[in-house]
């Protein structure tokens, strides 16, 4: 099975680097000044399960399909990144979205025909250094994937078998739309209130008030994603409470990182798509609102600076 990695940045990078490292026929495509550093150094991976420094299969342009493509890009890349990966989908290529949220879906939809496109998501913290290098934070290195539709399944459980080389226990979910409004409800959470306050979940929670106000704002995740039809199940949300009240946590949503960096964010593909379906579903969502409008001023600012 050939497989294309959109990427070769945080997400891409580390699982498709676990494949290529694993033998598996895997390409990268990526822009030309990544492709020359990547030529120059191989794939670097910094990380608490194992050190990686690998030769890459790197493309900058694809013109043949492939069995099957990881779509690892921000959600403002999406346009871009379509465009990128269209000749590499042919009559039966697969596509592994692995962006944060759910809008994107009826995009990819529309574009290739939802037969292509499957559910997917993650669970991992990596970011890039400055020398180009992915640094894993933790040890939690998730992704599920699964079939939307009935003529995907056999496709779909043909790449968990070639994923699975990769050593990071690939899970093949069987309600993986389930579990992608459960990591958004989540993640709309966590960015928001990180962003909003300005801090990790730790100081938040050690404050007369902060536990209470990111239980309210997940109560408003939680109420849009039931009125979608996708209530979070009772061991997604005790994750989730776990996660957000942890006292002394220092952890913070990639959102927030990027803020403090003064770089672009997905607000909108997560907090504002939220907030719409929100109020579409008639969803009272005070801090959803108040968060969002928080990531506009701040795209205000930096725009101007």
């Amino acid at each position: 099975m050939r497989i294309l990695v959109l990427g070769a940045g945080g997400v891409g990078g580390y699982f498709g680097g676990r494949l290529a490292s694993a033998g598996v026929d895997v390409s990268f495509l990526v822009r030309p000044a990544r492709a020359k550093r990547l030529s120059q150094t191989g794939l670097v991976i910094s990380s608490p399960l194992g050190d990686l420094r690998e030769p890459l299969r790197i493309l900058t342009e694809v013109n043949t399909a492939f069995d099957a493509v990881l779509l690892a890009c921000k959600a403002y890349d999406l346009d871009a990144a379509i465009d990128a990966i269209s000749p590499a989908v042919g009559p039966s290529t697969l596509i592994v979205p692995l962006l944060n949220g759910i809008r994107h879906l009826e995009r990819l939809d529309s574009c290739f025909g939802r037969e292509h496109v499957l559910g997917g998501l993650c669970h991992i913290g990596v970011t890039v250094g400055d020398a180009g290098e992915i640094q894993h934070l933790n040890e939690l290195e998730r992704i599920v994937f699964g079939a939307r539709t009935e003529r995907q399944i056999k496709g779909t459980e043909d790449l968990h078998l070639v994923l699975s080389r990769g050593g990071f226990n690939p899970g093949l979910s069987e309600m993986v739309m389930q579990e992608m409004w459960e990591k958004f409800v989540f993640l709309a959470t966590y960015a928001g209130m990180t962003t909003l306050m300005r801090a990790p979940v730790g100081a938040i929670v050690a404050t007369q008030e902060g536990e209470a106000i990111i239980r309210e704002m997940m109560e408003e995740c939680t109420a849009t994603a039931a009125a979608s039809g996708y209530a979070p199940r009772v061991g997604a949300m005790r994750s989730m409470v776990d996660s957000l009240t942890e006292r002394g946590s220092k952890g913070t949503a990639s959102m927030y990182r990027d803020m403090v960096d003064s770089k672009r964010t997905e607000h909108e593909h997560i907090l504002g798509d939220m907030l719409e379906r929100a109020r579409a579903a008639n969803v009272p969502a005070p801090l959803l609102r108040i968060s969002l409008t928080n990531m506009q001023a701040y795209d205000q600012e930096r725009a101007a600076s």
